[in-house]
């Protein structure tokens, strides 16, 4: 019986391993879904932004304002675009450069797309662990 008994509890393990990596892959795949949209909204914003420029010059009007909120929603959708790409390097297990936002493996001293030497203290991008408690902070006095 005990035979039986591991077997099956092999296989239960073994479909949950499975089960996590292929939650993984699809996370993986919703995220850089979410980056291609943001891309795509953000090659949008730039055109416009670049057909208003032409245009005002063109007529001869200030359009200042139109240009600082254009601006102001093209850095918000860069923001988002770099808050995703380094959620999914952290579901991969990479770093990202802090010159040019390339992944990287963790180890590595340059990064190989800039060259530019990884920070010392740079950490792996990792995404917080909802189920694990923060560690408490426990402060000793003399």
């Amino acid at each position: 019986m005990s035979f039986f008994d591991d077997a099956v509890s092999g296989a239960k393990d073994f479909g949950s391993a499975v089960s996590k990596k292929t939650g993984k892959l699809v996370d993986t795949a919703r995220l850089k879904m979410n980056a291609a949209d943001i891309t795509g909204e953000l090659n949008n914003r730039y055109k416009a932004l670049g057909k208003a420029v032409y245009d005002a010059r063109k007529s001869g009007t200030d359009i200042d304002g139109i240009i600082d909120e254009c601006v102001k929603s093209i850095d918000a959708l860069n923001e988002r675009l770099d808050e995703v790409r380094r959620k999914i390097a952290g579901m991969k297990n990479k770093v990202i450069c802090s010159s040019c936002g390339a992944a990287i493996e963790p180890r590595s001293v340059y990064c190989s797309r800039c060259g530019v030497r990884m920070e010392a203290g740079q950490k792996k991008a990792r995404q917080p662990k909802d189920d694990v408690p923060a560690p408490e902070v426990i402060t000793v006095e003399d």
